[in-house]
C-alpha cells in the first residue's frame, strides 16, 4: 500500500487568479506521472516482491526529496516526480501481476471504479466552498490508525479485517480525493503544482489498490 502523503503547508498558499492555471499544470502532471507509473509497473511486472519492497524504499526517498526541492527548483521536482512515478510502478507491478493472474476482471472492475470514484469526489472537491482541512486533518489520523489496523491483522486472525479494510480506506481516501481537489482550487501558486500532483497521484494508487482488494474479496 503507497500511503504515502503531502502536507498543505507544502503546496504554499497563493492567489486564486492562477487557479486554472494551476489545476491545468497539476492534472498534465499527475497524467505523466501515471504514464511513468504504468511503464514502471511493466518493466517490474516480474520483480521479486523483495525488489518491489526495494523500490518502495527509493519512492519513499525521492518523495523526502521533492519536499526539499519544491521551493528551490521546480523543474527538479518535477523530474523526482516523476522517477517516484516510475519506481512507484517498479514496486507495484509484481501486486497488480498477482491479482492480474488470478483474475484479470478484476483489475479492469478496480480501474473502472477507480475512474468513477476521482472522477465524482473531484468534481465536488473542486466544487464545495467549505473548507475541508480540519476534515483532512482527522482523515490523516484516521489513516495511520488504518495502517496500525493492517499491522494487526498480519498478527493477528481477524474475520472480515480484509473486507473493512478496504472499506474504511476508500472512505478515508474519499476525504483526501475531496481535499485535496479543493487545494486545486484554493492554492494559487502553479509552483505548487508538482506536490498537488503527488498527492492526487497517490490518491488514485491508493484507491485502486483497495479496489483490487475490496473485488477480490467480492469474488
Amino acid at each position: 500500500m503507497a500511503y504515502f502523503r503531502t502536507t498543505d503547508e507544502d503546496a504554499g498558499m497563493g492567489a486564486r487568479s492562477e487557479g486554472v492555471t494551476l489545476f491545468g499544470s497539476t492534472m498534465a502532471l499527475v497524467a505523466a506521472t501515471m504514464g511513468c507509473f504504468c511503464l514502471g509497473a511493466f518493466v517490474g511486472h516480474n520483480l521479486s516482491y523483495g525488489w518491489a519492497w526495494a523500490f518502495y524504499i527509493v519512492s519513499f526517498a525521492l518523495l523526502i526529496g521533492m519536499r526539499f526541492t519544491v521551493r528551490a527548483s521546480r523543474s527538479a521536482s518535477v523530474g523526482l516526480l516523476f522517477a517516484f512515478g516510475l519506481t512507484m510502478g517498479l514496486a507495484t507491478g509484481p501486486t497488480v501481476v498477482y491479482y492480474a493472474n488470478s483474475d484479470p476482471a478484476t483489475v479492469w472492475q478496480a480501474a473502472g471504479a477507480t475512474a468513477l470514484f476521482m472522477a465524482g469526489l473531484g468534481s465536488a472537491g473542486y466544487a464545495v466552498r467549505r473548507d475541508l482541512s480540519t476534515l483532512g486533518r482527522l482523515a490523516m489520523w484516521a489513516l495511520l490508525a488504518l495502517i496500525v489496523f493492517g499491522i494487526v491483522t498480519i498478527f493477528v486472525q481477524i474475520s472480515g479485517a480484509s473486507l473493512a479494510y478496504s472499506i474504511i480506506g476508500l472512505a478515508i481516501f474519499a476525504v483526501f480525493v475531496l481535499v485535496d481537489f479543493q487545494r486545486l482550487r484554493t492554492v494559487g501558486t502553479v509552483d505548487s503544482a508538482p506536490l498537488l500532483a503527488t498527492s492526487i497521484f497517490l490518491d488514485i494508487l491508493n484507491v485502486f489498490l483497495f479496489f483490487l482488494n475490496l473485488f477480490r474479496r467480492r469474488d
